[in-house]
C-alpha cells in the first residue's frame, strides 16, 4: 500500500512556469518515489489550456486561493488579463487527477497563484510575498489532501514514509 504524491511539473524539471522555466527539485525521496511509481506530475495552469510562456498572473488585492475559489477576489496577469476561469479550472483539473489516481498528498511550488502553499505574491507584482496559498492549493486542501510546499520535503519524507504504514491507505 503506497501513498501517492501530486507533484507540481515545474519541480519535475519540466519547463512549464509562466516563464518558460522549471524549478527542478533535487532529492534522493523525488528519486525514490518516481522508481517507487508515487508521482503523479500536473502543471495546473497547463492542464487549463494555458500557454508557456505566459505573462505572470497574481490574486488581486493581497487575497489567497480560497478567496478566489469564494468569488471574492480574481487572478489577474500583469497585462492586466483576467484568469480566474482559467485558475479555477486548474484547480479542478489538479483535484480530479488527485482524486483519479488516489494522491493523499501535494508537493508543489511555493509563490504560485496557483500551487503557492505557504506564500503567494501580494498581487501587485512588486515582488512581495504575503502569507497565504494559491487557487489549486487551496481547493486540494479543503479535498483532504495534504500540502508540502518545495521547502518542506524533508517533513513530506517523514509523512509519506508514515502514511505508507497506514490500514487502509491504497492506490
Amino acid at each position: 500500500m503506497t501513498a501517492r504524491i501530486l507533484v507540481s511539473a515545474c519541480l519535475m524539471g519540466h519547463a512549464v512556469r509562466y516563464d518558460g522555466a522549471s524549478k527542478p527539485l533535487i532529492h534522493p525521496a523525488i528519486d525514490r518515489w518516481r522508481k517507487e511509481g508515487r508521482l503523479v506530475t500536473i502543471c495546473p495552469e497547463m492542464s487549463a489550456g494555458m500557454p508557456v510562456p505566459r505573462p505572470p498572473a497574481e490574486i488581486e488585492g493581497g487575497r489567497t486561493g480560497a478567496d478566489v475559489l469564494a468569488g471574492r477576489t480574481r487572478v489577474l496577469e500583469k497585462t492586466g488579463g483576467d484568469v480566474t476561469s482559467e485558475f479555477r479550472r486548474a484547480a479542478e483539473n489538479a483535484l480530479a487527477l488527485a482524486r483519479e489516481t488516489n494522491c493523499r498528498f501535494a508537493l508543489l511550488i511555493d509563490g504560485s497563484p496557483s500551487c503557492g502553499s505557504r506564500f503567494i505574491h501580494d498581487g501587485r507584482f512588486s515582488g512581495e510575498r504575503i502569507a497565504g496559498e494559491g487557487v489549486t492549493a487551496a481547493l486540494l486542501r479543503a479535498n483532504g489532501i495534504e500540502i508540502y510546499s518545495d521547502r518542506e520535503i524533508e517533513t513530506l519524507v517523514e509523512r509519506v514514509g508514515d502514511a505508507g504504514n497506514e490500514v487502509g491507505v491504497s492506490l
